[in-house]
């Protein structure tokens, strides 16, 4: 499986793509909204998981706008933004799915 990793934080984003790589998946981390936007719209992926607080573009704006081209590929809000309303936004902005950190 190929997945787009936005994360933002130096110790967290490799680290949970060294734990997908450990499980058989290839991942592009990305820290920058805009970049991951740019991959997106460009690349296939199979799964999208997105941190909501990053530079440039958050992956809110990320996901509305991949959305808005009809961009389908499931995706999963990863992300310390967890009060009620922050999680309607990201399912009504087309998440599949909303973690929220610290996780286990």
């Amino acid at each position: 499986m190929r997945i787009l990793l936005l994360e933002d934080d130096a110790h967290l984003g490799p680290w949970i793509m060294r734990g997908l790589h450990e499980e058989g998946h290839v991942v592009d981390l990305f820290t920058d909204g805009k970049d991951a936007l740019l991959a997106a719209m460009g690349q296939e992926f199979d799964l999208l998981i997105l941190d909501r607080m990053v530079p440039s573009l958050d992956g809110l704006a990320v996901l509305k706008s991949l959305r808005a081209s009809k961009n389908a590929t499931p995706a999963l809000f990863l992300t310390a933004l967890g009060e009620v309303d922050s999680r309607v936004e990201g399912f009504d902005a087309g998440g599949d799915d909303y973690l929220t950190k610290p996780f286990a």
